[in-house]
Order: structure tokens, then sequence, then C-alpha cells
């Protein structure tokens, strides 16, 4: 396509992205042959040959239930995810900025502050800019709205011609075509807790989480934790009740066995004090046992293990070895618990376990609740 310089064409080229057929449009596919960072950089226009030059891919969003969240020491979320596997293929460093507005990122990308916005700005503000975006899915609007995300969500570029938004267009509709966005988009699903409970948990959480807060502070602080995944934990695992006791035989605020108990040094399972420390401890062991995995991966497969085991994880991870499959990548771990849930029933519930710990993260970061 020629390079777009009226509004029509600049509205053509991105209904163009957006309907990429993996098979028909060689020109936005044929760079997907090859590795992405395989690319001769000395071809490439300003963008992508600054991006392998400074080995530095610098991504500017606005935080939103969509994008990013930051737990207090690592980002996570859709477009941040995305934004990394991208990095990644690119066989670059992600350097992902927050702002306060979508004109604030447009801005970043028109001065070359930064090589692409993640944004649901409106086409007219990107047109005034000169800019050109396309979706962040693909044009999939489908799979975004089904888990609750924002369907208007576009990566935005500052050349149409430059390498950098070809490589990113291919990447993007590469990971709609094998799966991941689908896989990502359902981690990432705000519908995984049903809306009509959130009251409820919001009148759990008003009225449990000032008695525990100073103990889960502790703990935190101790083993260099977020306290506020730790009481994402612990509502999980038990309402924030310690005399919570489930069918085989856990107990306690953290829902400890009384193996781990005894091996975390907790005495007594259900005083709260002991059972946030233990359940810290155990956490904090387990980080450790995946520290060779990035974050915030690797805390999703802490809490993978330590809801089965770190036996049922490492059983997984030798599945996925053996089908060819990055046994560290958490879209791996999490499409093969997918896949598998229906015929293990433990599976289905570490699915829940993960996904619930993290919508009750974000929802105690977005409500602010750390001021109760």
């Amino acid at each position: 396509m020629h390079n777009p310089t009226t509004l029509a064409d600049r509205r053509r080229f991105r209904l163009h992205n957006l309907k990429i057929s993996l098979p028909t449009k060689a020109l936005a596919f044929g760079l997907a042959m090859l590795p992405l960072h395989a690319i001769n950089a000395s071809k490439a226009s300003n963008q992508y040959a600054q991006v392998i030059s400074s080995n530095t891919l610098t991504v500017v969003a606005v935080k939103s239930p969509t994008t990013v969240f930051n737990d207090g020491q690592y980002f996570h979320g859709f477009g941040y995810d995305l934004m990394r596997n991208y990095a990644q293929s690119l066989n670059v460093q992600l350097n992902f900025q927050i702002v306060d507005s979508n004109a604030t990122a447009l801005k970043w990308v028109a001065k070359g502050k930064a090589n692409l916005a993640l944004t649901n700005a409106d086409m007219q503000s990107i047109d005034q800019k000169s800019l050109m975006s396309f979706s962040a899915s693909c044009g999939d609007a489908t799979v975004l709205q089904k888990n609750g995300l924002d369907t208007q969500l576009n990566l935005v570029f500052k050349d149409a011609k430059d390498h950098l938004t070809q490589t990113a267009s291919s990447f993007i509709c590469q990971s709609k075509s094998n799966g991941a966005i689908q896989h990502l988009a359902s981690f990432y699903n705000h519908h995984v807790v049903n809306e009509g409970s959130w009251d409820t948990i919001e009148r759990d959480l008003q009225q449990r989480m000032p008695i525990y807060r100073a103990s889960f502070e502790r703990a935190a602080e101790q083993y260099n934790l977020n306290w506020h995944m730790l009481a994402a934990m612990g509502y999980q695992e038990s309402y924030l009740k310690p005399n919570s006791v489930s069918p085989t035989g856990v107990r306690g605020l953290m829902m400890l066995t009384s193996d781990t108990a005894k091996a975390m040094g907790i005495e007594n399972r259900t005083d709260p004090e002991q059972s946030i420390q233990g359940g810290a401890k155990y956490y904090d062991s387990l980080l450790s046992r995946y520290e060779y995995i990035p974050n915030p991966d690797r805390h999703w497969y802490a809490l993978i293990a330590y809801n089965m085991g770190p036996g049922a994880v490492t059983f997984i991870q030798k599945q996925l070895e053996k089908q060819g499959e990055d046994p560290n990548n958490w879209l791996n771990m999490y499409a093969y618990l997918q896949r598998h849930q229906a015929s293990n029933a433990r599976y289905l519930q570490a699915l829940q376990y993960v996904t619930r710990i993290r919508a009750y993260l974000e929802h105690i970061q977005n409500q602010q609740l750390i001021n109760i």
C-alpha cells in the first residue's frame, strides 16, 4: 500500500491492517517468516533501527484495566504482556512508560519519545497528529469483548512504512492466529468474578482487611513481597477468615497444609499472624524456586504451585517440553491448564485460583483499600 497522506488514505491503511488475512497478505506477513530480530536493521527506517541499535522498545500507555496494572513492584496486564512478548520477539528489552492521558501518549510518539503507543484514543486525535494505528487484536474485537477488555485498544506508530510498524502488525496477527491473544485475553478476563459478587467482596474487605493489614505488611516486608498480593491470596484462600478449614484438611487464613505449616515453622495454623507469616514464607520460597522465570510470570507460576503443589507444575512443564513448547512461558502453562481442565478438576481449580487472585489484586489497588 502506498504511503497514506490524506485522511481517507490513513483510514484505508488502518482498515487494511485490521482485515489482514495470513494466507493472502504477503507484505505484512513475509517478515513473519523469519525471526523478527533477524531483519536487516541497516535497511530499516528510523524507529526500527533505533529499537535494534538501542536494544530497547519504548512503549507508552495510559493505565487502564486493559493495558496495565502496577502491583507495587511489577507491571502486568493484557496490553503490557502483549508488548512484552513483542519486545521478546525482537530480542530487545521493553521500556514501558505510563502517562496520564491519550493525548500525552500520542505526543510522545509524534515527537519520537516513544516507539509506539498503546491507546484507545479516537481516530480523529490520531489523524490530527498524522500517526498510524491498527487493532491490538488484529481486528478480532470479539476476543476482547467477551473477556471484558477494551475493544478500542490500538497500537499507534509514527510511520506506516517503518519496519517497526510492519513487524508489529505481523506479530499481533500471528498472535491472533496461534491463539496467544485468546489465551492472554482469557487470563486477564474481567468477568472471572461474577459482577454481582463485587459488593460482597468489597464489604468483606472493608470489614476484615483492617484487622489483618498490619500482619500482611509485616510479612511482606520480611520477605520483600507486595502485601496487596498476600492479601489477595488470603481472600481467595479463606475470605480472610482465620478459622477456615477445607475438606482436605488445609486450614487457617492462608490455608496451609499441616506439612507446609511444619516446614515453615508454624505451630498454630489458625492463628492469623502465624498463618500469614507461613503463607508469605512459603510463597517466597516458591518465587525463589521459579527465579529463572521473568516477572510477572514468576508470580503466576508460584501461585499455581501454591495451589497444586510444585510437583504438579513440574509435571506440566515436562509435558510442555515434550510437546516442543517453552515450559517457562506463562501462556503455554495457562493454555495447557485450559486444554485439560475438563478432564482434571485440579487444573480447573488452579485456573480459577490464579485468575481470581489477579482480579482481587487489581480490585484492591483500584479501590485504594490500602488506605483502610
